[in-house]
């Protein structure tokens, strides 16, 4: 079984923020060579229900690490 990706990143399609999300975490995944994952919530009613208009929402390792706007140098800090 492959290990989880050290990042998820919570999506909607038609959402700007999460299109300037999705680039920044596959840059810098790349970069470091880690695993990730994005999951519109809109495929998931739970997820949905939960997040709503919160998206893009950026976790790393489990951990909840941004909503809205997420900062390419955190991360990395984060993911090293």
């Amino acid at each position: 079984m492959p290990a989880p990706s050290r990042v998820l990143l919570l999506t909607r399609r038609g959402c700007h923020l999460c299109v300037e999300a999705e680039a920044a975490v596959r840059r810098t995944a790349a970069d470091l060579g880690v695993t990730w994952r994005a999951v519109d919530v809109d495929t998931d009613e739970r997820l949905r229900a939960r997040f709503t208009d919160h998206v893009p929402v950026t976790f790393v390792d489990g951990a909840q690490f941004a909503i809205w706007f997420l900062d390419p140098g955190a991360l990395r800090a984060a993911l090293a």
